[in-house]
Parts: C-alpha cells; sequence; structure tokens
C-alpha cells in the first residue's frame, strides 16, 4: 500500500502566517515590509472604529490589504464573553458585512477582541459564517491547530520572535507539516521603537523554497481540501473533490499535485 503524506501548496512542509489586529495606521508601514520580503497575513479589522484618525480609512482598506487578508476583530471590539450572545452575533455580522462591503470577498475569519471568548461563543460563530478565530494564547510551538476556532498563535511578536524563527527554519523533517504563526499589533512597533525586528524577521524567513507563505484563511481553506481527499482503500488513486488543487507525497517520492475535480492513480 502507498504511503500518503499531505503537504502544503507546492508540496511543501512549513507554513508561516501573520496576524494583526485593530487596524492601525501602522499597518501600512508593516504590509510594505511583509510585502517586500514576501511575507503574507491576516489584518482584523473593527468596521465601526474607522472614523479614529489612529486607523486605516475605509478608502483604503482594499488597496491596502490586497494579496492579504482582511478579517473580522468585531464591530467595536467589547470584552465579548461579557456580553449577550444576540449582541456578539451582532458585532460578527455588522462587522462581517461592512467589511465584506469594502474588500469584495467573504470575510470568514475572527480575532478574539481583547482575547475574550466563551464556548457559547465558539459554539456560535460557524452559523455567523466564520470558519476560524484566533485567540491570544501563544503555544510555542509549530502544531497545526486542533481547533481552528480556538486558534493559539506560536508567538506574540515580542516574545522568542526570533529565536522561534531560526528554530522553524532549521526544521527539515518531511513527515511533519508545521505551522509559524505570529500575531501582534502593528502599533507596538512605534510603541517599543523596534521597527527592526519585524524588519529583521521578515527579511530573515522571506524568500525560503520550504516554507508556504499564506493568509489564515488560507491556511485553513487548504487543511479543509487535504481532508476531504477521497482516497481508495489501497491509496492506489485519489479524486479530489475540491475546486482547489491539493498537493500530497507519495512513498517519499516527489509531492504530487493532484487537481481540483479529478481522479489521480498513484
Amino acid at each position: 500500500m502507498n504511503k500518503i503524506y499531505a503537504c502544503y501548496p507546492g508540496g511543501k512542509h512549513k507554513a508561516l502566517t501573520m496576524s494583526y489586529d485593530d487596524g492601525r495606521t501602522q499597518d501600512r508601514r508593516l504590509v510594505e515590509i511583509f510585502n517586500r520580503y514576501g511575507i503574507r497575513g491576516t489584518f482584523h479589522l473593527n468596521s465601526g472604529l474607522f472614523g479614529d484618525e489612529r486607523r486605516v480609512q475605509p478608502s483604503e482598506v482594499k488597496t491596502l490589504y490586497e494579496g492579504h487578508e482582511v478579517s473580522c476583530h468585531t464591530v467595536t471590539h467589547p470584552t465579548i464573553a461579557r456580553c449577550p450572545l444576540p449582541e456578539v452575533a451582532q458585532e460578527v455580522l455588522e462587522d462581517r458585512r461592512a467589511l465584506e462591503s469594502l474588500v469584495g470577498y467573504p470575510v470568514r475569519g475572527l480575532s478574539y477582541p481583547n482575547g475574550s471568548f466563551s464556548d457559547d461563543i465558539v459554539k456560535l460563530l460557524p452559523a455567523l459564517g466564520i470558519r476560524y478565530a484566533r485567540t491570544v494564547e501563544s503555544t510555542g510551538t509549530f502544531a497545526l491547530p486542533e481547533d481552528p476556532l480556538r486558534w493559539g498563535a506560536t508567538c506574540h511578536h515580542n516574545r522568542n520572535l526570533m529565536e522561534l524563527g531560526d528554530q522553524f527554519l532549521a526544521l527539515f523533517k518531511t513527515q511533519y507539516l508545521y505551522l509559524m504563526y505570529v500575531w501582534g499589533h502593528s502599533y507596538e512597533f512605534d510603541d517599543r521603537d523596534n521597527w527592526d525586528l519585524i524588519e529583521g524577521f521578515c527579511e530573515k524567513m522571506g524568500g525560503k523554497d520550504d516554507i508556504w507563505y499564506c493568509t489564515n484563511i488560507e491556511f485553513v481553506d487548504a487543511m479543509e481540501a487535504v481532508r476531504a481527499l477521497q482516497f481508495s482503500c489501497d491509496n492506489s488513486f485519489v479524486y479530489n473533490p475540491s475546486a482547489s488543487d491539493c498537493w500530497i507525497r507519495v512513498n517519499d517520492g516527489e509531492p504530487v499535485c493532484l487537481k481540483g475535480g479529478t481522479l489521480t492513480q498513484l
């Protein structure tokens, strides 16, 4: 029987994604750094706070974050574990509605405002069209999320970022999938006067052949597509029912691309 390993797009075994909250004007500088080094990520915005001069303006959202992902952070950034569930639902849905009108695609992610959530909120989110939600917990590891609605990052950028980046770059065992997930707020680089930290990290991490640079929702979608693959009982062929291409490795050979909607002999 063939031995099958799932891969990230392009047959890669490492993924890097970034996650930044609040949509402050410092995002402009952060996006420029990401774009310069080919780093990609997700920006979680509060649509009800756009009038604040410290935040990016609605007119620039689509162009500023092009090539990245815009995601929910609720309309007004309340501590939602203290709020009635109907209020939580409204905060998420209205944020989705406003952001989607700006970017022109479905907004399906969330970062919990103030890191606040509850079991009831987690159960509610799929009915609101939310596929993943990031907490403020840091795992210090490169493990894949067991529950995307309780998604803890590898680290905040102020906690061992460069050391963890070096560890991530050194990973080489292709029988595993690894994910490095960094979160924070772009205004913190001004507060701590440490823009050199994120620029140094992006320069170090960018342009690597074994890393897939993705947004949060791209990661979730790719993993869902791989899990939906339909293998024969002896792993001699596989059907990919999704529209997206998927990648696998067969018997430690070269990565194989499984085209969307096709049957592939292995």
